[in-house]
């Protein structure tokens, strides 16, 4: 908190305020929050810093869409997920500040290509009605579903133990298994809410979450709540292509400005 000057703290303000507003509204706009932490704070510790601070999105926004879950899914997916976790966490015990800042960048950049990618996709598919995925939608089953499961659930949990960033990972694992509206919603919210949490004592035995990363914390997570009330309250009013527009550009910024600083 000594070293942090009025700016830089601003710019955190800002970032974690962006992070409520993403859990409940625009999901991965907290890749830009992601990008201010690792250029304002040492980038491994500030994996450590934005974790506490993302659980509290996570329960907001379970709050929110907490009925919506489709549990099913999410038991397919958190084994590969803790195999990821696993694989993350050996890479921050062995990687200096410098191998992890450039990580974080490529993975961002890694990210924000298959954002696009996804919502290009989306853009071309037919219209559907919200809701969650009924009996005859059954996400996930067969062979093929299995491994998707897998190999999505590897890839998030390692992202997400690295960076925080397994955010579009999973947007486009749900996506692709055929979620609408409302189950996209309360399944991300539910699995980034138990996989965030289980997180928290490896960041702690890496020394990632400590005293004073959870004084800062405590002062950040002020920003966070009023975020996710004005993402809920402000959801169905903003204009989603622009706003999402200026998030993939925002975020390669960050993760080109991440690379040349690693």
């Amino acid at each position: 908190m000594d070293t942090i000057t009025p700016g830089a703290f601003a710019l955190l303000a800002a970032a974690a305020l962006l992070v409520g507003f993403s859990k409940t509204s625009v999901s991965g706009a907290n890749t830009i929050s992601l990008a201010v932490f690792a250029a304002v704070l040492p980038a491994k510790e500030s994996t450590g810093v934005l974790l506490p601070l993302l659980i509290v999105g996570d329960i907001c926004a379970v709050l929110v869409y907490r009925r919506h879950a489709h549990w099913p899914t999410l038991w397919r997916l958190f084994p590969a997920v803790a195999a990821g976790v696993l694989a993350g966490t050996a890479f921050l015990a062995l990687a200096d500040d410098g191998a992890v800042r450039t990580s974080i960048g490529a993975i961002l950049l890694a990210m924000s290509a298959m954002t696009y990618w996804r919502r290009r996709r989306a853009a071309r598919a037919p219209a559907g009605t919200d809701g969650e995925p009924g009996p005859e939608e059954e996400p996930g089953t067969g062979r093929g579903g299995r491994l998707k499961a897998r190999g999505y659930g590897v890839l998030g949990g390692f992202t997400t133990m690295v960076a925080n960033a397994g955010g579009p990972v999973m947007s486009l694992y749900l996506l692709s298994a055929g979620f609408r509206k409302l189950g996209f919603l309360g399944t991300s919210a539910w699995f980034f809410l138990i996989v965030n949490t289980s997180k928290v004592p490896f960041s702690v035995g890496l020394g990632l979450i400590d005293g004073p990363s959870l004084l800062l914390d405590a002062v950040l997570v002020l920003f966070v709540v009023p975020g996710a009330l004005l993402g809920r309250a402000l959801a169905h009013r903003i204009n989603q292509a622009l706003f999402d527009q200026l998030v993939l550009a925002a975020t390669v910024v960050g993760g080109v400005q991440l690379l040349l600083l690693g």
